[in-house]
């Protein structure tokens, strides 16, 4: 089911009791978990209200991965208080200027902003991974299996799952081993960075959505923001990133750079097919679909890397180009 933007009924007695009773609620965003928020409105400052409902989402790495960026000079939202038997965070208010929409608004800023996130992206790379636990071959399994769980069954397809896995597991098995872990923020994208008027350098883009956070490789996040499922991210742009970031932090190994974000391309590719396809038959948010041909063009091309010939070939035998972007065209499947 979708997810109501009614208020917690717990949100005044929690505001009131942390100085906030004054404020009107106002609903600001839901996103693809059960998290909602809420900007409060008090005489002459605002604050944002999360409601992560406890029953569903653990809320305490939130305020752990938020404290540690902050410490480390990144801008993530400040906690102002918190009761997570109830599922609420008080968080410093980043505003409305979501990257998304200033470089839709400014098409020349683009290269800018996207240069000023690719350069923070490098910056928190270079603190290494801290005490985040690691990304496991596990996890990279479990979510690339929400393709053949959710996307494979709502296209009629009947797929081999023992195959996929084992063509996974040969592609991943370099990406788990890499020697020098960094922070993966795992959804580092236009609509999860604010930019922040008066903040300079790495300050100036606010992170949300860090709460999952693990140790990894360092193309993930820059798979994430430059291919993007929800905006189109030209090649050109792509590859000029790829370029400024490896300017600044070249990264050395098995497989090359350009091989691993291939591959956690594909990954994450994958995996998101079967969230937005979980997110339309499970939750009813059917808006997602709009988003899955533009996911099929970043998976196929990835797809065409040497490192994921074992992955293509699963999907060649498995997926026909009818169940592809092809069936996406019209925002549902055909």
């Amino acid at each position: 089911m979708a997810t109501s933007m009614k208020n917690p009924e717990s949100a005044p007695d929690f505001l009131a009791a942390n100085g906030w009773g004054d404020g009107a609620l106002l609903p600001l965003a839901g996103d693809a978990s059960f998290r909602r928020y809420f900007r409060v409105v008090a005489p002459g400052r605002t604050a944002v209200l999360m409601h992560a409902p406890a029953d569903v989402e653990d809320s305490q790495p939130f305020i752990d991965v938020a404290d540690h960026l902050n410490r480390l000079g990144f801008a993530a939202p400040k906690i102002m208080a918190s009761d997570l038997d109830e599922g609420l965070i008080l968080l410093e208010d980043f505003g409305d200027a979501r990257m998304r929409e200033v470089v839709d608004a400014a098409p020349e800023s683009e290269a800018r902003i996207y240069r000023d996130a690719v350069t923070l992206l490098g910056v928190l790379h270079r603190w290494g991974a801290g005490d985040l636990p690691a990304y496991t071959m596990e996890e990279y399994l479990r979510e690339a299996r929400l393709f053949t769980e959710w996307y494979a069954p709502a296209l009629e397809l009947t797929v081999d799952e023992t195959g996929f896995d084992a063509a996974w597991e040969k592609v991943l098995a370099p990406i788990v081993d890499f020697p020098e872990p960094v922070t993966v923020l795992r959804d580092y994208h236009a609509e999860n960075l604010m930019l922040l008027e008066g903040r300079h350098g790495i300050g100036a883009l606010g992170l949300l959505d860090f709460q999952d956070a693990l140790a990894g490789h360092p193309a993930y996040d820059l798979v994430s923001l430059l291919q993007d499922a929800r905006r189109d991210v030209t090649r050109e742009l792509e590859e000029n990133m790829l370029t400024h970031y490896r300017v600044t932090n070249p990264v050395d190994g098995d497989p090359p750079f350009e091989a691993a974000y291939a591959i956690l391309g594909a990954q994450r590719n994958a995996k998101i097919l079967g969230i937005f396809t979980r997110l339309w038959k499970r939750d009813g948010k059917s808006r997602y679909l709009s988003y899955q041909a533009r996911v099929w063009r970043y998976l196929e091309r990835d797809l065409r890397h040497p490192a994921l010939a074992p992955v293509a070939a699963w999907f060649s035998a498995n997926v026909p180009n009818g169940k592809r972007a092809d069936a996406w065209q019209g925002g549902s499947p055909r």
